[in-house]
C-alpha cells in the first residue's frame, strides 16, 4: 500500500536531496513546470527526464530522455505521467535502485505499486509534493531560495 500516511510523507521529503521529474515540461503553465520550480525553490536538486526535451536546459538542469541517462544518484523520481506510461518507469526505478517513488495526483497504478514496494520502494500516489510541503509545514533547505520564479540564468 502507497505511503500516503503524513509522517511518512514527512519523512521521505526531509531526508532526500535529488528528484527526477519524469514527464518535465518546458512550459511554464504545466503542473510539471511549476512543481519543478516549487522544489527547486525549496532547496531540492531537480532532474528534468523528457525524450522529447533531452540535451535542453530546463531551469537550469540538463533533461534527459530516462532514468538510465540521469548521471548523478536520484533519491525520488516524480512522475507527471498518465497512469499507463507509468510501469516502465516504475521498473526503471526499481532496477536503478531509486529509493522512492511519487506519483501524482491522479496518477493510480496499484499494481506498479505494489511491485516497487516488494522491491523495497518507498511510494507516494495520488499526491503532490507542491501540496504536501506546505500541508506539512516542511520548512525550505538551507540556502534555499524562497523564490518559486527562478530564471535559468539565476539558477546557474
Amino acid at each position: 500500500m502507497p505511503s500516503n500516511n503524513p509522517e511518512q510523507i514527512r519523512n521521505l521529503l526531509t531526508t532526500i536531496n535529488t528528484i527526477a521529474l519524469v514527464g518535465a515540461s518546458d512550459k511554464p503553465s504545466r503542473p510539471s513546470h511549476e512543481v519543478m520550480a516549487f522544489l527547486q525553490g525549496h532547496g531540492y536538486r531537480v532532474i528534468p527526464v523528457n525524450p522529447r526535451l533531452a540535451g535542453q536546459l530546463l531551469l537550469g538542469e540538463t533533461v534527459y530522455p530516462d532514468l538510465a541517462s540521469v548521471p548523478v544518484s536520484i533519491d525520488m523520481v516524480d512522475l507527471f505521467l498518465a497512469p499507463q506510461l507509468t510501469d516502465p518507469v516504475i521498473d526503471d526505478a526499481i532496477r536503478l535502485g531509486i529509493g522512492a517513488v511519487w506519483l501524482q495526483i491522479g496518477v493510480i497504478n496499484e499494481a506498479g505499486a505494489a511491485r516497487a514496494e516488494a522491491h523495497g520502494t518507498t511510494v507516494v500516489m495520488d499526491r503532490c509534493p507542491k501540496q504536501e510541503i506546505p500541508r506539512l509545514g516542511i520548512p525550505p533547505r538551507p540556502g534555499a531560495s524562497t523564490s518559486n520564479d527562478k530564471t535559468a540564468e539565476e539558477i546557474r
